[in-house]
């Protein structure tokens, strides 16, 4: 989590607000003490189609590669993997 002064919150609220809208939390302080947090809102889920999900996977061909392997063959592997270990990072899975 990020702390910014609440004079620099003002002058790039638009930027602070993209940073929370992709994930960041951002505490806001006057003279060096949190004030106030800028979290994004929770939205809400939109219940899943599960027949309209069958019938748009039934329609699909079979596959004869897993997604890992398709990912590898088409050179991405090294950014999946930096990907990964980001986002682990980020969510406490690796210490």
């Amino acid at each position: 989590m990020d702390a910014i002064n609440l004079a620099d919150a003002k002058a790039h609220l638009s930027e602070l607000v993209d940073r929370v809208e992709a994930g960041d939390s951002i505490d806001i302080t006057r003279r060096g003490k949190p004030v106030a947090r800028l979290t994004a809102v929770a939205r809400p889920r939109k219940p899943i189609d599960a027949a309209l999900l069958q019938s748009l996977t039934a329609a699909m061909p079979p596959q004869s590669q897993g997604a890992a392997d398709l990912v590898r063959s088409c050179g991405m592997a090294i950014a999946t993997d930096a990907l990964s270990r980001h986002v682990a990072d980020r969510h406490g899975a690796l210490q």
